[in-house]
């Protein structure tokens, strides 16, 4: 908020308001204030805005260097100015490590698809076994829905993170003529995009957050996977190993997936904030009641929703033990049944069901049963897991090469006038 007022009266200088000697003072005051917070929020709920207790607490300090500075700052600013523009300052580096983060996810994913590429695992529908896929695929699963949310993540960032300036009215009359002129040298003081005023147009922050919560709930979904597969009775992948990572209080032979609860409980959140910021899309006339007041908690709550779910499943994903052992041992429990499909489509459903229901009653491999059924050749081709992975490669292929055009392009964000 300091840094705001600073460079409104830095704008206002420089714009002919009123002498820039006024403008340094108050630049150099806040670039030192310091607050009695307690006291700040304590008045910030008689007045129902904390712009106002803080603009006048600042008032005080110019005042004491110089009483005519004082009559320049949050000059033709309003309460909700400094509010939006100070989340928006307090919002770009947030969404910055947010999007490092998803880089970090996305690129522990792409490892693991290129890595296991050719490695057997056993999809799994309606949390039953369905057919034999390579865990490179599985991985790149995970990855695509990044590769698609991530441009959009960044697009939502950009569109919220401008300026607020509108005055009292949100038309910029207070500055006459020169409205615009400020404006576009306060953007440029503080390193944002200008924009028309939008104190009572909440649809960048709306789309923020579900964007933010889309991202959120990608890493949980590779959370979800990656806890049901550690489970004893699965044991294909496990968290990384570590001192006090996944234990128990109470059981000493426990292995919890610690950073998996990390990223599922954020993404119980995650809809609820985000839905909290959709919901705040109508308010009254020019400047609504309770709905942008509510929006600086919020955000920051969904922020570090984000920002945890992400950093738990990159630190999971980097450090994945998978059990290439424990994936073909399930894959031939399965009795050959994963292969069912692959069998209907070359004999007959008929004839697959007959010697699938033969397979399970007799309790021997449905290898064995369809050994006759198929021309020796065609019988080894039809069990090889290998070949029946279809076009897993090529998807994979096509994810990491989306992968790598979505992950440019990085969030950034200037500081913007080294004095402010």
């Amino acid at each position: 908020m300091a840094r705001f007022e600073g460079a409104l009266a830095a704008a206002g200088a420089a714009a002919g308001l009123f002498p820039g000697s006024h403008a340094d003072t108050i630049v150099q005051v806040c670039t030192r204030a310091a607050f009695d917070t307690k006291q700040l929020a304590r008045d910030a709920r008689l007045a129902g805005t904390l712009a106002i207790p803080f603009v006048k607490a600042l008032t005080a300090q110019v005042a004491s260097v110089s009483v005519e500075s004082a009559r320049f700052v949050h000059f033709g600013a309003t309460s909700q100015d400094v509010m939006d523009t100070a989340a928006v300052l307090c919002l770009a580096p947030a969404t910055q490590r947010i999007d490092a983060l998803a880089v970090e996810v996305g690129e522990a994913a792409a490892s693991l698809a290129r890595a296991h590429g050719k490695t057997t695992t056993v999809a799994r529908t309606l949390l039953q076994p369905a057919a034999p896929v390579p865990f490179g695929w599985k991985a790149a699963m995970w990855l695509a829905p990044f590769a698609r949310s991530l441009p959009h993540f960044r697009r939502a960032v950009r569109e919220a993170c401008v300026l607020q300036l509108g005055g009292a009215a949100g038309t910029l009359s207070a500055f006459g003529a020169r409205g615009q002129n400020v404006a576009a040298l306060l953007a440029e003081n503080l390193a944002l995009t200008p924009a028309p005023t939008w104190h009572s147009a909440r649809d960048a922050f709306a789309r923020f957050g579900s964007e933010t919560a889309i991202l959120t709930g990608l890493a949980a979904k590779i959370a979800r996977d990656v806890s049901l597969l550690m489970q004893p009775e699965i044991g294909e992948v496990a968290e990384p190993a570590g001192v006090g990572r996944g234990g128990s209080s109470s059981m000493p032979h426990k292995r919890n997936p610690s950073g998996c609860l990390l990223a599922l409980e954020a993404a119980t959140r995650a809809p609820g904030l985000a839905s909290a910021l959709l919901s705040e899309l109508a308010p009254e006339h020019e400047r609504g009641l309770g709905q942008w007041q509510s929006q600086w908690f919020t955000l920051r709550a969904l922020a570090m929703a984000a920002s945890s779910a992400l950093a738990a499943m990159a630190d999971v994903l980097q450090g994945l033990q998978v059990n290439t052992e424990a994936m073909r041992a399930n894959l031939q429990r399965s009795n050959g049944l994963v292969f069912s499909e692959a069998l209907s489509l070359r004999l007959s459903r008929e004839v697959a069901e007959r010697l699938v229901a033969q397979a399970v009653r007799e309790e021997r491999p449905l290898q064995e049963v369809a050994r006759g059924a198929l021309a020796e050749d065609e019988w080894q081709a039809l069990f090889d897991a290998q070949q029946a992975f279809g076009s897993a490669g090529a998807m994979i292929e096509r994810v990491l090469d989306d992968w790598a055009t979505s992950r440019e392009n990085a969030l950034s964000f200037p500081r913007g006038s080294p004095r402010l």
